[in-house]
Order: C-alpha cells, then sequence, then structure tokens
C-alpha cells in the first residue's frame, strides 16, 4: 500500500523527444527532487537521449550524479569563495556570476551568468571590462542568460539576448556559445539565424520532464475505512465528525510532500478570490486534500500524519474499499512517492 507515481512511458519519452527536436543542442536539468522522479531516473532518461550535458543545481547534487551520468555536468548555482569544498571530477562546470567568482576558479572549466532582467544573478555590463583579462586563467566554456517566464512589461526575450550579445561582443569576448534559460523555440531559431557563429544551448527542465501533464499521475493506496456518524470523535485531536460518513486513511502524508504548498503568483480576481476562501475555511480546520474520490477532491479530516493522511468521505458517496487508488494532484517538484511504475 503505497503512495505510487505512475508513468506512461512511451507518452512520457515522446514528450522529451519533441522537446528534443525543439531545442537542438537542449542541455536536460536535473536538480532538487528530479521534479519528481529522482536524480536516477532522469540520469538514465538524459543518457538514452544522447545529452553531452546535464545540468545540476548545486555542486552537492552533481557529487551525487556523478556515478549515474557519464557526461559533462553543469552546476546552475553560481560559485563563491568559501563555499564548502565538494570533491567533483574535471567534467563539473562550474557557473560565475562575478569577476571575484571567475578569479576564484583559476583552472576551472566555467559558464559566465549575465545579469538579466531576473535580476537574480550575473556579471554587469561594468565588468565587461575587466573580465577580458580574467577569463585568461580559466576553460570558458561560454556564457549565460537566465531569463523571467513572464513579462507583463510587453519586452521581448529575444531583444534582451540580442543585447547582451552585442554587449559581449564589443567587449571583444568569445561568443562560441550561449547558454540560455526560458526561450520559446521560435526564439532560439531567431538567435540562431541572427547569430550563425555562436551555438545556443536551452537548459530546459519543467517543460522537458513535466511538460505533458497527462503523461504522469500520482495515486495514493486506501489503507482503512472507518464509520462514522455525526457528532463521532476522532484523531489526534479528538474533533467531532460534522455529518454521517467514512474517515478515509489514505497512503501519503506530509514525509511524502502532502500538505506542502509553495506559494503562487496570482493574477486575475477570480483566483485571488479562491485563495481569500481557502484561507477563510482553513481558519476553521478546512482544508481540502489532493486526494479525488467519486469525482471529487475531498477534505481533511485532520492535517495529514507523516505516512498517511485521513479523510473525510461523506455518506452521499460512494465508500471507499480498502486496496483501492485515489488519484492525489500533487506537486512534482514536494513530492517523494513510495514507487513509481512504468504503464
Amino acid at each position: 500500500m503505497a503512495l505510487t507515481l505512475y508513468v506512461d512511458t512511451a507518452r512520457w519519452r515522446a514528450h522529451q523527444k519533441q522537446i528534443q527536436d525543439q531545442f537542438p543542442g537542449m542541455i536536460p536539468v536535473c536538480k532538487g527532487n528530479g521534479y519528481g522522479f529522482g536524480h536516477e531516473r532522469l540520469c538514465e532518461e538524459a543518457t538514452r537521449m544522447g545529452a553531452d550535458v546535464l545540468a545540476v543545481g548545486t555542486t552537492y547534487e552533481a557529487a551525487s550524479i556523478k556515478d549515474w551520468f557519464g557526461g559533462d555536468l553543469l552546476v546552475l548555482t553560481p560559485f563563491r569563495r568559501g563555499e564548502d569544498p565538494v570533491p567533483l571530477p574535471d567534467r563539473v562546470i562550474r557557473s560565475v556570476s562575478s569577476l571575484d567568482g571567475v578569479r576564484g576558479l583559476v583552472g576551472a572549466r566555467v559558464v559566465i551568468e549575465c545579469m538579466s532582467s531576473m535580476r537574480r544573478h550575473g556579471i554587469s555590463e561594468q565588468d565587461l571590462g575587466q573580465l577580458h583579462a580574467a577569463i585568461e586563467d580559466v576553460r570558458l566554456e561560454g556564457f549565460a542568460l537566465h531569463l523571467p517566464l513572464d513579462r507583463p512589461d510587453g519586452s521581448d526575450a529575444v531583444e534582451e539576448v540580442i543585447g547582451w550579445m552585442d554587449r559581449l561582443r564589443a567587449a571583444r569576448l568569445p561568443l562560441h556559445t550561449m547558454f540560455v534559460s526560458h526561450l520559446r523555440a521560435e526564439d532560439l531559431a531567431r538567435l540562431q539565424q541572427q547569430f550563425p557563429q555562436t551555438r545556443f544551448r536551452a537548459r530546459i527542465g519543467t517543460r522537458l520532464w513535466l511538460g505533458d501533464h497527462e503523461a504522469t499521475e500520482y495515486r495514493g493506496a486506501v489503507l482503512d475505512v472507518t464509520r462514522v456518524a455525526k457528532g463521532d470523535r476522532f484523531g489526534y485531536r479528538q474533533q467531532k465528525a460534522a455529518s454521517d460518513g467514512w474517515l478515509v486513511v489514505v497512503a501519503g502524508g506530509t514525509s511524502h510532500g502532502v500538505g506542502l504548498e509553495a506559494p503562487k503568483a496570482l493574477h486575475g480576481v477570480m483566483p485571488r478570490a479562491k485563495g481569500v476562501a481557502r484561507a477563510g475555511l482553513a481558519t476553521v480546520n478546512r482544508n481540502l486534500s489532493p486526494f479525488v474520490w467519486a469525482g471529487k477532491q475531498r477534505w481533511f479530516a485532520e492535517p495529514p500524519h507523516m505516512q498517511v493522511s485521513i479523510l473525510f468521505v461523506p455518506a452521499d458517496a460512494t465508500e471507499p474499499k480498502v486496496g483501492d487508488e485515489l488519484v492525489a494532484h500533487l506537486r512534482h517538484t514536494t513530492t517523494q512517492f513510495d514507487r513509481a511504475l512504468d504503464t
């Protein structure tokens, strides 16, 4: 009895192939919890698709992944002086986002991040004059731009990249490779046409692994079902049942990521109104679970436990049976499954 990730493998891989065809030279990204699939599985998939470089989030991830992927590993978190030393092979490429970072990696393979409209990290235009001398002491793999997902001001992602290409060229810096994130396939084609001497390599994670929502599904197995009458007390806090129904114990708790939710950027009146309504219900201990039974998302009977959740299913619904599986709408990047099954 488990929280299971079901993967329609043929469909999932067909989507991967589609993305790979749209973005020649694409670099798959494997970071965090491996987008819900785990590092080892994504390393296998990256190897299967013939990737020569795999991007990871941190040096710690690179250290664990190096035994599962035989190509180059690009660490996306920029190097900082004083960071914990992690033993890594020469095929690891470090990102740097400052002159000091470049100077601190003498002899290393590096990708230099440029400051984009994300305003997260990167070298500035004012750094370029000194950068020419600094790169003589490193093995420069190329420059990189991490771009925003949304552009409410109507700006053009391609024009932002072109602006940086012009600045780098004016500073007489090598433009053999540019690593980019969050561009459309048509954007990449425009850039490649305008700069035929530069190889543009898209770093892609979410769109590659999670772009086809129908290819994967989480399901939690029903472990126990107990009938309750209105007013019956139950659970750790001995709350009262609001009506007749069943307490359904299902696989999937906080250790799996159930009940965890990342903050979301809300746009528009309706999403904000729904957010306010959910917050109001939570103040009276009414929290909607991610589990679906009989076509409806069911309420938590109480906050999820470590490995299971207890749901309340009202008497007017079909009674769940032990061994049934409930579809769970879970965020891949915060979920840890018990097992994965290819279908």
